[in-house]
This record gives structure tokens, C-alpha cells and sequence, in this order.
């Protein structure tokens, strides 16, 4: 690691995307849930690989929160993303990843595959990804630095950490050294396979720890066990001060000392998903660092999702990174 401390410090999942392109008849004939993500085993991922062996993957590193982490740094936030990866190909293809987009690395080696991600996306651009995760399953609390997370601003994770004992203790030992350090706490619950085997301890969490929650309608509609949205951000605003609501095509819901703000969308054509919420999350963190409101950070969340789903992958090219953070610093 160097010596710079970073403003947002995220722990994360380091995995390798590999996208594919695919019909709706292909997720049937794989047994695949639409637009979910689901944890399986080398094996898996051989098949769904040999299933379109006529077809061309595309590689890109990857991982919701160092997805976003990545996109912070890349608009000039200082942003460290910490996790685990293997010492092979894919692991040093991440380690380039984040040096290119100037985050400070908080990356872990370890004896084992770097974690990957089969990612397919259908026409309408939903994706449905079938993740195997690797070294990022070993992530623990001795890999934290303990020195930089208490010097930071935010502290950065989402619910896919949850998905073994090591990655939550160490997710509890980081809540605890930000509650030490006044460190602001922001929490993505990530997915609703994700929200669906961990609703309760989500929601304990969310009240007794988090400054920042980011949802989806879907999320959220599990959280609070009701399709009514209105009813459940008002049980959200109940139990956290600030948080984003993404509703994909329809804009955003943002909410801070319980007053709520719509971020409409503008009119684009998306052709990859994938990423959407990580952006999302980049913007309104981004935004927050430099002292600006929920409304102002919904806004900018609002935006670089609309940006990602007209590019593929989860990530924006260096190149448009550059365009996108002159366009923001222009309109700021």
C-alpha cells in the first residue's frame, strides 16, 4: 500500500467480469433466475462457459464495491479498495486496474483463484451473474488497515459480504473502528439474493450502525415486506439519516433528515445494466466528499448510472473517466 489516506475506504469483492451476451432462452435452458446473482462453483461456471463456447466473453475486473471505489478515485476522490484477490493472471490484471485509476490499494494476495464473475446480459440490458468467488471469500480482519480506515471519511461495503464469517467479522471489526473514529458508515445492500437470506440482520444493522443506505426498489420491497414505496421509505427514514433509492429507468428517491427529493432520468438507451448501481453509489459518495447535499449527490449518482448503461461493463474506459469528471467539475 502507499502512504496516501484515503477519503472513502470500501471493502469489496476483487472478481473478474466475464460478460457474455445472451438471449432469454438461454438463461431457461441454464435454470438461470433473470437479473439475479447467484453463487456457484467452478463447475457452474464451466458449463454456462461451454454453453457459449461460439461465443466471444468479455473480460473486465470487476466487483460491486471496487467497482465503485474505482469510479471515486477515477473522479479525483481519493479512494482505497481493500479485498482479495489470487496471485495469477486475473489477480494482476486487477492490480493494473487499480493503479490506472489512481485508487489506493488495500488488495490482498492469497493461495487461490482471483474470484470471477459470469455476467449475462440479455437485450434489454439486465444482467444475470453467476459468481464464483475465489480468494474474496478469505477476506478477513487482519487484512484491514486499521490506520487508514480511521483516517478516512467514509467507510465503503455492501451487502455481497456477507456470504461468509470471514468477510462479515471483518466488515464488524471495520464498522467498529469507524464508530471509534467518527468515520461515516455507507451500506449498499447490493442484491435481493443478497437482502432475501439476510433481511433481519440487514435491517439491524442499518439502525444500529450505517449513516448511508443505497437500495433498490426490489431491496427494498423485501426489506419492508410491501410493494407500497412510499410506505417503505418512510420505514427506511425511520431507522438511517440519509440514502439513495434506485429505480432504475425511473430515476431515484434520495432522502436526508426525513425529507425525500425525486432525481427524474433523462430519455437514454441502455444497453448493459451492469454497473448501474455501483455508479450510482460512485456519485453520490463522490459528491458527499465534497460537502454537498443528498439532492446534489442523487443528481450525480442519477447521472453516472444513466452514463454506465450505455457502455459495456461495469466500468467506465479510463478515456470517458476523464470526459465525465471535466463534465461534473464544469457543471459543479
Amino acid at each position: 500500500m502507499t502512504d496516501t489516506f484515503p477519503i472513502i475506504y470500501g471493502i469489496g469483492n476483487p472478481l473478474i467480469d466475464v460478460v457474455i451476451s445472451a438471449m432469454d432462452d438461454d438463461l431457461k435452458a441454464l435454470k438461470l433466475n433473470k437479473g439475479i446473482m447467484d453463487l456457484v462453483d467452478l463447475d457452474r461456471q464451466e458449463d454456462i462457459i461451454q454453453y457459449f463456447k461460439d461465443k466471444e466473453p468479455r473480460y473486465f475486473p470487476g466487483g460491486s464495491a471496487p467497482n465503485t471505489m474505482l469510479a471515486c478515485a477515477g473522479l479525483g476522490t481519493p479512494s482505497l479498495i481493500a479485498g482479495k484477490i489470487g496471485k495469477d493472471e486475473f489477480g494482476e490484471i486487477y492490480i493494473d486496474q487499480v493503479k490506472k485509476y489512481g485508487a489506493v490499494s488495500g488488495l490482498v494476495q492469497g493461495e487461490g483463484p482471483t474470484g470471477s464473475s459470469i455476467i449475462l446480459v440479455t437485450p434489454d440490458g439486465e444482467r444475470t451473474m453467476n459468481t464464483h468467488l475465489g480468494m474474496c471469500r478469505e477476506f478477513s480482519a487482519d487484512d484491514i488497515d486499521t490506520e487508514k480506515l480511521s483516517q478516512s471519511t467514509f467507510f465503503y461495503f455492501t451487502g455481497y459480504m456477507w456470504d461468509t464469517e470471514s468477510q462479515k467479522t471483518a466488515i464488524q471489526k471495520a464498522i467498529t473502528i469507524a464508530h471509534e473514529n467518527n468515520v461515516q458508515i455507507a451500506f449498499d445492500v447490493a442484491d435481493p439474493f443478497a437482502v432475501n437470506r439476510y433481511r433481519d440482520e440487514f435491517l439491524k444493522m442499518i439502525k444500529r450502525d450505517v449513516d448511508i443506505v443505497f437500495t433498490n426498489q426490489s431491496e427494498l420491497a423485501i426489506l419492508f415486506d410491501t410493494e407500497d414505496i412510499d410506505a417503505s421509505i418512510k420505514q427506511l427514514m425511520n431507522i438511517v439519516d440519509r440514502g439513495g433509492i434506485k429505480l432504475g429507468k425511473k430515476g431515484s428517491w434520495v432522502f436526508e433528515n426525513r425529507k425525500t427529493h425525486f432525481i427524474p432520468p433523462k430519455p437514454i438507451s441502455a444497453t448493459d445494466s451492469t454497473g448501474a448501481g455501483d455508479m450510482y453509489a460512485a456519485g453520490f459518495l463522490s459528491s458527499l466528499s465534497k460537502g454537498n447535499d443528498c439532492r446534489h449527490a442523487g443528481e450525480l449518482g442519477v447521472f453516472l448510472a444513466e452514463e454506465i448503461i450505455q457502455n459495456p461493463g461495469a466500468q467506465f474506459d479510463i478515456k470517458i473517466m476523464e470526459r465525465l469528471k471535466e463534465t461534473i467539475i464544469r457543471c459543479s
